[in-house]
């Protein structure tokens, strides 16, 4: 007679798949590592708010401008219209849009910090993300803080809005050369993956500029690059172990030290 007791099977959730080993890990263990994996050290993408309680002291964080919301203003469709792909997306992040910025305190030291997330469409940078890190630097102006951006935007510009997207760019480019005039700190931290206008424009500007382990980094992909103009790339072109060989970065720092790595440029800065 059959049993109408339910079938205890693992629970979902409970394991990951490693993209870079193919091993099966424990999804605690994973994020109890900042979400590294416990066998070949891969660097999984990393939520903003997550990544924000590793870098920043506990409890510091004063988030700015949580209320900029995204619009369509183009009226773009695509498969779905843009708008509903808004609503889909901050459904299931949590998130108004693909970028955080606050103050708060590194091992006591005060920062102004700006993050993408790439759970929301790939960390694309619309118009609410270059106004957030605009207003960032900004104030990371006024207050005379040292800046740091994170940067997790494999999405490029945001194509769903066109130019007012392209523009960020200039924007937020605006806005660090005006940092930078006035002598602000500006360290530039890239993750996987970092591509297309994020690449181009802020996230190669900083002043000190780490990336995490095996982290993708460029303008345009491997797989575009072929379709387009038919070149066979470098072994690990793109990786941030390649372009700190040909002087594009400055350091590679595994997850687990960049609050301190971080701290320490700051403080060896401020005695410049």
């Amino acid at each position: 007679m059959a049993s109408d007791r339910p079938n205890r099977g693992v629970p979902e959730g409970l394991w990951i798949r490693c993209s870079h080993c193919k091993a099966t890990v424990y999804k605690k263990e994973v994020e109890a590592r900042h979400h590294v994996c416990p066998e070949c050290d891969h660097h999984f993408t990393m939520p903003a708010r997550d990544r924000i309680a590793q870098l920043l002291d506990e409890g510091t964080f004063e988030e700015w401008h949580a209320d900029l919301r995204p619009c369509d203003p183009l009226g773009f469709m695509d498969r779905i219209a843009y708008s509903q792909r808004l609503v889909e997306e901050q459904q299931k992040t949590g998130m108004v849009d693909a970028a955080v910025i606050g103050k708060g305190f590194i091992r006591g030291r005060e920062v102004v910090l700006g993050i993408t997330d790439f759970a929301f469409m790939a960390g694309s940078m619309g118009s609410v993300v270059g106004e957030k890190l605009t207003r960032a630097a900004e104030s990371a102006t006024e207050l005379k803080l040292p800046l740091i951006f994170v940067s997790g935007s494999g999405g490029g510009a945001r194509m769903q809005e066109g130019i007012l997207s392209l523009m960020q760019m200039a924007k937020v480019s605006a806005a660090l050369a005006r940092y930078d005039s006035a002598g602000g700190l500006y360290i530039s931290i890239l993750t996987n993956p970092t591509m297309g206008g994020v690449a181009a424009s802020w996230a190669l500007q900083g002043d000190i500029t780490l990336a995490e382990p095996g982290a993708m980094i460029g303008f345009a992909g491997k797989r575009t690059i072929w379709n387009t103009v038919r070149l066979e790339l470098p072994e690990g072109f793109q990786t941030s172990e390649f372009l700190l060989k040909h002087g594009f970065i400055d350091r590679v720092v595994q997850r687990r030290d960049l609050r301190t790595e971080v701290a320490r440029i700051v403080d060896y800065c401020s005695r410049l």
